[in-house]
């Protein structure tokens, strides 16, 4: 186990290295008169960041041969075509006025370009591996009536490079607001496309070119906000930590006494309450298989992610790292595919099951599978749609190799090893032979009420940082305050484990001794609410429209949250299970 886990963060290692974005020059460093990498990405409408297009799918006109850019898998999954961009810029010579080409435009050519200034096209460009962005055009708006409007087509932009001895550490780009051709509908036109460059220096260093992207998000108005929102969630714990264990212990205390009490003065008074239940409590449920299948997926996504902020700390997603969080999503997650099989087997084997071929299969392609059928879906309609977002072929080969090669072998090889772990369920209490009858409840303690209890309390502790989640992945804002996400995310886990165990308590002095499933579903409700924020952010924070960015939005959230409910879930139950295991080892058990 130990040689294992030494590989493991072998693996690790080399893929923190990895996800850096490999440069076109080794170091950057380029003389005077040399040619500078500069490559144009992809173009899209501002307000539908997952619904881009290469950047020649417009008329654009090329001055040579377009060739594109060798990418990484991650740079291929963020929806990167990278291919070389129409304009020459080389190292410390300015030019002022350049043509990079001249071409005549037809009627179609003219209303590709009038539909995109309309939807607020935009271009994203790399220049040395910095990235600059610019709107396509504008719309003159003067007139009331739309079919009056006046659409134009920038035709010169200005670069503005600043460098540092001899490497660049900067790159702006602006349109000059005189070089405009007015978009005619059923009009051909005649378009210069020229491009002034200034070199100018600068005494930034190097290693700090990429910290202006980052700024934005660390900005004071900013900062204040996700403080607020720590601050927040902090005194949300403390209240209800404080409330819960206060309560709890007060609570179990009495029990204590009582069932102490109750067993020196009369051995034959009736049980009431939690002890009542005490031959039950750990029957094993219904839906083993698939409760352990739960577990082990959810324990993977939990080790998932805490890799993934790891990495987050160290700095390995640095603004415009091309690729590097899902070539690190796609590589951990396989790499840790064996610690689902683990746990699944090892779990369902002490809940005395039988089948673990079939357990080992079912924790396989639990959030595999769905996540496998939204792709399918969603890859279609950027087919249909040819955007950029569409994977290749040969990506979906290697995908599915890393699949085959990597994650269903570490599977079995987990699934074996839990299977051979030989670990007995550990019940203080001897279970009966026949089940109690489970009393008529209220209704808010159903399954459902007890969900949106425990849904609703670590949903309100992190739903401030939501916004600037969303706004940075549905959108074009830069999230780089990863410590203060961590922090969030160790309160989100705390507030779903004390939650959990204070609703399994209650439910058990109730005399429901069916706890199990429930407390799974308890724990991984803050995954459904966090999907009702998505209905909330897309019509009420959003300009998000069309069928493929809402399908892109709703598919992919419906995976992401299917995950959180999954990892939380886990948390819950872990935390119940230790709290159960904890109160009955505490009593005397006949």
């Amino acid at each position: 186990m130990e040689k294992t886990m030494r590989w493991f963060v072998v693996a690790l290692l080399v893929l923190s290295s990895a996800t850096y974005v490999r440069p076109d020059a080794s170091d950057h460093r380029y003389e005077a008169g040399e040619s500078v990498p500069f490559y144009a990405n992809k173009v899209g409408p501002f307000h539908n960041p997952s619904e881009t297009y290469r950047y020649f799918d417009l008329p654009f006109c090329s001055p040579g041969v377009v060739e594109d850019k060798k990418e990484a898998l991650g740079e291929v999954l963020n929806g990167d075509r990278l291919v070389t961009a129409p304009y020459k810029i080389d190292f410390l010579v300015d030019k002022n006025s350049e043509i990079a080409c001249k071409k005549k435009l037809t009627k179609e050519e003219v209303a590709q370009f009038r539909s995109a200034v309309a939807k607020d096209y935009y271009f994203q460009m790399y220049f040395d591996d910095l990235p600059i962005w610019g709107f396509l055009g504008k719309v003159d708006k003067d007139k009331a009536d739309p079919s009056d409007y006046k659409y134009y087509l920038f035709t010169h932009l200005i670069f503005d490079v600043s460098y540092n001895k001899d490497r660049v550490v900067e790159i702006n780009v602006r349109t000059d607001a005189n070089a405009l051709v007015e978009l005619i509908e059923d009009k051909e036109v005649k378009v210069d496309f020229m491009y002034t460059v200034k070199w100018k220096g600068s005494n930034t260093p190097f290693e700090k070119r990429m910290e202006k992207y980052s700024q934005s998000s660390s900005l004071r108005h900013h900062l204040e906000i996700h403080w607020f929102s720590i601050i927040n969630s902090c005194v949300t714990v403390l209240l209800l930590t404080g409330f819960l264990a206060t309560i709890l212990m007060r609570v179990l205390k009495n029990d204590f006494v009582k069932y102490a009490h109750d067993e020196e003065t009369a051995d034959d008074q009736e049980e009431t309450g939690w002890k009542y239940i005490h031959g039950d409590v750990f029957r094993f449920p219904k839906y083993k298989s698939l409760l352990a299948a739960s577990v082990g997926s959810g324990t993977q996504l939990f080790t998932l992610t805490i890799f993934i902020f790891l990495l987050a700390l160290v700095g390995v997603f640095y603004p415009y790292n091309r690729g590097a969080l899902f070539t690190a999503l796609v590589v951990i997650y396989a790499l840790t595919s064996g610690i689902a099989g683990y746990t699944a087997t090892s779990f369902y084997c002490q809940l005395e099951g039988t089948n673990w071929v079939r357990n080992l299969l079912l924790t396989g392609t639990l959030f595999c599978g769905p996540l496998f059928l939204t792709f399918c879906f969603l890859n279609t309609v950027a087919i249909a749609y040819t955007a950029t977002a569409a994977l290749p072929f040969g990506t979906i080969v290697v995908i599915f190799l890393i699949w085959t090669l990597v994650t269903s072998p570490l599977l079995v090889l987990g699934g074996i090893g839990g299977k051979n772990s030989k670990t007995e369920f550990q019940a203080p209490c001897r279970t009966t032979k026949y089940p109690r009858e489970i009393p008529r409840l209220p209704w808010y303690r159903g399954t459902l009420a007890q969900m949106a209890m425990a849904g609703f309390l670590p949903f309100s502790a992190v739903y401030i940082e939501l916004y600037y989640i969303f706004a940075s992945v549905w959108g074009h804002r830069i999230y780089t305050i990863y410590s203060i996400l961590f922090i969030v995310f160790i309160i989100l886990l705390i507030v779903t484990a004390f939650i959990t165990v204070a609703l399994t308590y209650f439910q058990l002095a109730a005399e429901d001794h069916e706890w199990w499933w429930r407390s799974f579903l308890c724990g991984g409700s803050t995954g459904l609410f966090i999907y009702g924020y998505c209905l909330y952010y897309y019509y009420a924070r959003s300009d998000m429209s069309g069928f493929m960015q809402t399908s892109f939005f709703f598919g992919y959230m419906a995976c992401i949250c299917y995950g959180f409910f999954l990892m939380l879930g886990t948390v819950g139950f872990r935390a119940a299970l230790f709290f159960v295991r904890h109160i009955y080892r505490s009593i005397k058990c006949e």
